[in-house]
C-alpha cells in the first residue's frame, strides 16, 4: 500500500464567478451558460445601449422601425426595452417620424354606433391600408356626431371639431377641439363666437373659416368668423346676407363656397353663398353651381367634383365656364356603399366611406381631349375597394378628413 504524502500549505479556494478562477483549455462551458466570461458584458450592458436590430447601425434600424404599421406596436413593444421605449409613446414615435421626413397619408373618419350612438374616431393608413384608433375626444356633452364641424389643417397637422349639438337638445356648443397628429392628443382650444351646428367650415392660407349652422332653437345664422392661427382667437368676419345651415361646402381658388344643399321633396331651391376672404365679401353663389350640388364635394384639379345622392350616387364635374355639370366617364360606385357617405379626397384619389365603414378609393384621371367621342366628360373614374373589419358593420360616418402622419 502506497502512502499519500499531505501538504500543510492549502492553495486558495475560488469561489464560481472569482475574477481570478482560470479554467483548463479542457474545461469549455457552453455556449448557453449564463456565467460565461464573455457572456457578462451583455448582461451588464444598459438597454439604451444595446442596438436597435443586431447587425444594423441606430440609424437604419430607426429608420425601419418608424415605417412600422401603428397597429403591430403592440405586438413590438414587446421585443426589447428600446422597441417598447419607442412605440410605446405614440408621441415620441410620430416626432422621430416627422425629424426623419416620413408622412403617410391617414382617413380620420369620425363615426358613431348605430344602437347606442357612442362617438369614435377610426383612422385608415391609406399606404398600407390598415386600420387603427386614436385617443377619444374630451366631449363630456352627449353629442349629435353629425352636428360637428370637422375640419383637417395639413399645414399643422392638427384637426379640428368645432360647435356641435346635444342629443335630444336644440343646443348648439361653441366647443373646439384640437387634435394633433404629431401628439396624438386632444387639446380645449378657445372657444367659437357663436355656437353652431350644422355649418360650414374650410380653411384658406391657413386660417379656418366657419359660417351660418343653427343656434340656439334651431334658428339659422347668418354670422361667420375666423380662427387666428398665431394666437388662436376667433374673430368676426362679414356676415353672410343670408340665415342659412350648410349641407356642404368646399374651398376653391382661396374661396368659400356654402351650399344649402337640396332637400326631397324639392320645394324650393337650395341657397348657395361664395366668400373672399381678400375682400371679406359674401355673393351669391352661381345659380347652375347651386342647383346641381346634390351631395357631397371635393376639390381635384381645381374642379368641384360632387358624388350625388339624388342621382344613384353618380361623380358630376361642375364646369365654371358654363356654370353647368357634367357626369363623369367610369363604371358606377360599388353597391356595398350605402348612405349616408362621408367624401374627401388625397390628390386626385376620392376616398368615399359609407355605412359600416366600407371604403372605396375613385381613382380621377383627366382624359384626352375627344376620348371617348362627342359629349365625353373631361374626367374618368375608376374604384378600388378597400376591406373593412366586421366589428365595424354598426358604424356609421358623420365626417372624414385626410391627414398625413
Amino acid at each position: 500500500m502506497r502512502r499519500v504524502r499531505v501538504s500543510s500549505h492549502h492553495s486558495p479556494v475560488q469561489k464560481l464567478g472569482d475574477s481570478h478562477m482560470k479554467l483548463t483549455p479542457k474545461f469549455r462551458l457552453t455556449a448557453g451558460t449564463t456565467s460565461s466570461p464573455s457572456s457578462q458584458p451583455e448582461q451588464s450592458q444598459p438597454p439604451w445601449e444595446t442596438p436597435l436590430i443586431p447587425g444594423l447601425p441606430d440609424d437604419a434600424a430607426l429608420n425601419c422601425l418608424l415605417r412600422l404599421p401603428v397597429e403591430a406596436h403592440g405586438a413590438c413593444r414587446l421585443v426589447c426595452r428600446r422597441w417598447r421605449h419607442l412605440l410605446a409613446d405614440k408621441a415620441r414615435f410620430f416626432t422621430h417620424r416627422r425629424a426623419m421626413g416620413l408622412r403617410s397619408p391617414w382617413l380620420f373618419t369620425l363615426a358613431f354606433h348605430r344602437c347606442t350612438g357612442k362617438i369614435q374616431w377610426k383612422v385608415l393608413d391609406l399606404d398600407r391600408l390598415a386600420w387603427h384608433a386614436i385617443p377619444g375626444m374630451p366631449c363630456r356633452d352627449r353629442a349629435c356626431p353629425r352636428g360637428f364641424g370637422c375640419i383637417a389643417v395639413p399645414g399643422d397637422g392638427a384637426l379640428l371639431v368645432c360647435g356641435g349639438l346635444v342629443s335630444d337638445m336644440d343646443c348648439p356648443l361653441h366647443l373646439v377641439l384640437r387634435y394633433d397628429v404629431y401628439k396624438n392628443r386632444w387639446t380645449v382650444m378657445a372657444r367659437m363666437l357663436s355656437a353652431r351646428s350644422f355649418f360650414a367650415g374650410g380653411v384658406i392660407d391657413g386660417r379656418v373659416y366657419v359660417a351660418g349652422g343653427y343656434s340656439t332653437d334651431q334658428f339659422e345664422l347668418d354670422s361667420a368668423e375666423v380662427l387666428d392661427p398665431v394666437n388662436g382667437v376667433w374673430q368676426p368676419v362679414a356676415s353672410m346676407g343670408a340665415n342659412m345651415a350648410s349641407s356642404d361646402s368646399a374651398v376653391i381658388g382661396g374661396r368659400l363656397y356654402v351650399t344649402e344643399g337640396c332637400a326631397w321633396p324639392f320645394f324650393s331651391s337650395p341657397r348657395g353663398q361664395v366668400y373672399d376672404p381678400k375682400a371679406d365679401r359674401w355673393e351669391a353663389m352661381p345659380a347652375g353651381m347651386r342647383e346641381g350640388w346634390t351631395g357631397q364635394s371635393v376639390v381635384i384639379d381645381g374642379r368641384l367634383f360632387v358624388i350625388s345622392e339624388y342621382e344613384r350616387m353618380k361623380v358630376k364635374v361642375y364646369d365654371p365656364e358654363t356654370d353647368s355639370w357634367d357626369p363623369v366617364d367610369g363604371p358606377p360606385m360599388p353597391e356595398r356603399i350605402m348612405k349616408p357617405l362621408s367624401v374627401s379626397c388625397l390628390e386626385s384619389k376620392i376616398v368615399v366611406v359609407g355605412r359600416g365603414l366600407h371604403v372605396v378609393i375613385g381613382h380621377v384621371k383627366k382624359q384626352s381631349a375627344g376620348n371617348g367621342g362627342g359629349g365625353s366628360c373631361d374626367y374618368l373614374v375608376r374604384w378600388q375597394d378597400v376591406e373593412v373589419p366586421r366589428a365595424f358593420s354598426d358604424l356609421t360616418p358623420s365626417s372624414s378628413q385626410i391627414l398625413h402622419a
